[in-house]
């Protein structure tokens, strides 16, 4: 089993990067997120992995950044009915601990922003996991996420790219709570890129 590959990033696509280790290259498929955090090419990095067996392809490597999203993908991949891909998919939508509250405080609406998620299968993943995860303020988180959305969606109708945009929302402090005040601090942002 392989629990982690630290080599050279030498290629990235807009859903994998290229890790070389001792002369082997080993694809490795990651959300867009983790991939624009990766270091730049022929750089060092670390990437902790999850090995996914496929019949008719052969052997598939997830990654992640950190650790705890490569157990939370365990946790979602045991899940019957999701898969490697549509796991990876939920942990593109937002931050773990987000994805954790909304889970928690059964926000089936918050994981179906994931491709591929519909609300069956949402309610599913809570039911399965709501127990086995812990997390403290995930009313808090929850709250904040629902005016993140409100934020984003209308900042992607002005024009602005969603990635774009929920990188600046991961940078306005938690303390603003109102919409239009997280709207504003947005823009502020955003004017200064």
């Amino acid at each position: 089993m392989i629990h982690y590959l630290t080599g050279k990033i030498v290629g990235r696509g807009e859903n994998f990067a290229v890790v070389e280790n001792n002369g082997i290259g080993y694809k490795v498929y990651l959300t867009s997120e983790a991939i624009n955090k990766l270091p730049a090419a022929d750089s060092e990095a670390k990437i902790f992995c999850y090995l996914y067996m496929r019949e008719e392809i052969g052997p598939e490597l997830y990654g992640f950044i950190k650790e705890e999203e490569l157990n939370f993908f365990g946790l979602l991949n045991s899940i019957s009915g999701i898969g490697p891909k549509s796991a990876l998919n939920i942990l593109a939508i937002d931050k773990l601990e987000n994805i954790m509250a909304a889970i928690i405080e059964n926000r089936p609406d918050l994981l179906t922003r994931a491709s591929g998620i519909g609300q069956k299968t949402a309610e599913r993943i809570i039911l399965e996991l709501k127990s086995k995860i812990k997390l403290k303020l995930s009313k808090t988180l929850t709250q904040k996420i629902d005016l993140d959305t409100e934020v984003e969606e209308a900042l992607v109708g002005l024009g602005y790219s969603r990635r774009q945009v929920r990188e600046i929302l991961g940078k306005i402090p938690a303390d603003i709570k109102k919409i239009e005040e997280r709207l504003r601090e947005a823009l502020r942002f955003l004017s200064k890129h």
